[in-house]
């Protein structure tokens, strides 16, 4: 099968969920399929990028786009495309060239389906679909932009993110709906997007995680894990991991180190609380204290994860299923998370991970974990079974499986059209 994927944004380094999703998925695609990537950025030209890309992706094209990559050329754009009806995390990576090179694509018959990788991406294919496309759903935006609006951080987004929130939900229901399947991460995504279109034309394909990389850092629960924990005894460390420059985590490490982590300390008064994660927003390197650690990024999040005693997931927004809540349980970790935070993964409350929806039964449980090493361990133990059941090798054949559902739809959808041309003939 040549299957043509559109990527908006650089695809490395592979830094956040939706590239740990898309490159690990394209990966395994790649070596059982044509697989041709097109992905397009912004900012200052990036030769090495470009170079990186292709040779882990033989054959991936790359566009050196006009999108605005600095903090004042967005305001800028941004107010450029204030009146247009599409929301602006849509119009930002929408260019002429790339829109352009999509259709030469499609139209040369290079590729027997076309991935639109994230909503983003979705205006620069074509508005009458011919070739089958599959829109990749990583989150269902209207949700998320729903949640931001309701935890606006300053007079700024009071005013902008209800808008856009409005914006997204009426672009997300009619775009759904031209491609001609959808593929989503979770089964609660699945049902807020079946209000958009048919269900039978979405395909939940579920978190996965590289288990070889993580296991390095998984304990076996006997004489390692000790030793690693009576070094972390008076100073454990409860650790945060993702991007810091996304909205959905600030808020998420904001409030645990306000409301949830002095809870924390008033019981382990050695606790320390470690945010890991790329380009950490001012408002996060601002929580930094003698036991809050922000480190900014890291080359490998392996050596954080096999330091940590819990790991917390405080978000209160968001969308799609947290990459990160797997990498931790396949290193063998015990998590805290909202029911936000948790969304859309396989797990079973008390037994592969705790959920606690208010400051105070979060701080508890973060407590309980920390205190009770026996707890601890029963956690882990079932957090490493459960992840093991999603190395991506094993999630790859539910996207083959919705690439085919879209290549059916397409030519049915087709053969209809043809039908009613030739009735009103």
């Amino acid at each position: 099968m040549k299957i043509l994927w559109v990527k908006a944004g650089k695809l490395l380094p592979v830094d956040t969920g939706g590239k740990i999703r898309s490159y690990n998925l394209l990966r395994q695609l790649a070596a059982r399929h044509d697989v041709s990537l097109l992905t397009y950025y912004g900012g200052e030209r990036d030769e090495n990028y470009e170079r990186e890309i292709e040779e882990r992706l033989p054959g991936a094209e790359t566009i050196h786009a006009r999108i605005p990559d600095t903090p004042r050329g967005d305001r800028l754009n941004y107010l450029r495309n204030l009146r247009r009806a599409a929301p602006y995390a849509v119009t930002k990576y929408t260019s002429p060239t790339v829109a352009r090179r999509v259709r030469e694509w499609l139209d040369e018959g290079r590729a027997d389906v076309a991935v639109c990788d994230f909503l983003a991406a979705s205006l620069n294919f074509p508005r009458e679909l011919k070739t089958p496309t599959l829109l990749f759903q990583h989150n269902v935006e209207s949700a998320l932009w729903r949640r931001q609006a309701a935890h606006p951080a300053n007079a700024q987004e009071r005013v902008v993110f209800p808008l856009e929130a409005a914006k997204m939900d009426a672009y997300e229901r009619k775009t759904v709906a031209r491609f001609h399947h959808v593929v989503a991460v979770s089964d609660n995504d699945r049902a807020l997007m079946s209000e958009m279109i048919d269900p039978e034309r979405i395909t939940v394909v579920p978190t996965g995680v590289d288990l070889a990389q993580y296991r390095a850092a998984a304990h076996d629960v006997t004489n390692a894990a000790v030793v690693a924990d009576d070094k972390n005894e008076d100073a454990p460390v409860v650790l945060f991991l993702g991007s810091m420059d996304w909205e959905a985590n600030i808020d998420g490490v904001d409030y645990f180190v306000r409301e949830i982590f002095p809870a924390v300390r008033e019981t382990v008064p050695g606790a320390r609380f470690r945010i890991v994660g790329r380009d950490p927003a001012p408002r996060v390197r601002r929580l930094a204290s003698d036991s809050v650690e922000v480190t900014g990024t890291v080359p490998s999040v392996v050596e954080h994860l096999r330091e940590a005693t819990v790991f917390v997931v405080p978000l209160r927004i968001g969308g799609g299923t947290r990459l990160k809540i797997f990498e931790a349980m396949a290193a063998g970790r015990a998590v805290v998370s909202t029911t936000v935070g948790a969304e859309g993964l396989d797990v079973t409350d008390g037994r592969d991970l705790i959920l606690a929806d208010d400051a105070r039964t979060f701080a508890d449980a973060v407590v309980k974990l920390l205190l009770d090493r026996g707890r601890r361990r029963e956690m882990e133990r079932s957090a490493v079974a459960l992840a093991a059941r999603y190395d991506w090798s094993a999630v790859v054949s539910r996207f083959e499986d919705a690439l085919a559902r879209a290549r059916e739809y397409a030519a049915g959808s087709c053969g209809a059209a043809r039908e009613i041309a030739r009735a009103e003939a």
